[in-house]
């Protein structure tokens, strides 16, 4: 596979559009994570929604605890306490 570990299998942009169906029950009931290739190289993974979910998950929690840290080293642009509230923090 062309770079990703956690990619499953793989299908040319042909094949996804020739078997759209199938891939996405392979993803949303089999748990696959399918790269599809274009010209060879991969160009797009396609993921269950709860792999979404958990990237997005994962995404919010990185950017809070990169705020937090910013507001700790004592460098907002504006109060804490706003940049807080704002962040849910």
């Amino acid at each position: 596979m062309a770079g990703m570990e956690t990619v499953t299998s793989e299908v040319s942009t042909r094949e996804l559009r020739n078997h759209l169906a199938d891939v996405v029950g392979r993803v949303s009931y089999g748990g696959e994570r399918i790269g599809v290739t274009r010209n060879g190289r991969l160009a797009a993974v396609v993921i269950s929604v709860g792999d979404a979910e958990a990237l997005e998950a994962y995404e919010t929690a990185q950017d809070i605890a990169a705020a937090t840290a910013w507001i700790e080293a004592g460098r907002p642009s504006r109060p804490a306490g706003e940049l807080r509230k704002e962040l849910g923090i």
